[in-house]
């Protein structure tokens, strides 16, 4: 897919991290209630050990759930929405549960290595990050309304 294949083209990588900020805040909650239930379980603040270990991997799993759900009803998360940003196939297809979890490993991969799967954008000749490309899927950014 080329950039003149696009009907708009795909967003430079501020906005994803602008889009990714403001989808801090409500994970941000979610994390909070989560790790509050590992603290009633546990009695106290959780340090580390393979309890801490297991809530690290649920938080990091509800960040999941939050991505892929959002993704799949309507190609957006509240932060892409503050952004006019929408995820979409190549091919307009749906947009399937299986490729969106593996978009959402692979973006996680990409933080863990300093975001070099992100920065990878400014060098893309189509904008995409490593994560667009292993799902097939490309951000697009919408034009204003009205």
């Amino acid at each position: 897919m080329l950039m003149s294949d696009l009907e708009h083209p795909t967003p430079l990588i501020g906005w994803r991290l602008l889009a990714l900020l403001y989808d801090f805040f409500p994970l941000l909650a979610l994390w909070f209630v989560t790790a509050a239930g590992f603290t009633l379980l546990h009695g106290d603040a959780v340090r580390g050990g393979w309890l801490g270990a297991l809530e690290f991997f649920t938080l990091w799993l509800i960040t999941g759930f939050y991505a892929v759900i959002s993704w799949q009803r309507g190609g957006q998360t509240i932060g892409m929405r503050a952004w006019r940003l929408q995820l979409r196939t190549h091919n307009n297809a749906p947009l399937q549960r299986r490729l969106l979890w593996l978009r959402y490993v692979v973006g996680s991969i990409s933080l863990l290595a300093c975001g070099l799967g992100f920065w990878w954008a400014w060098i893309d000749r189509n904008r995409l990050t490593w994560h667009d490309r292993i799902s097939a899927t490309y951000l697009q950014r919408l034009p204003k309304r009205g």
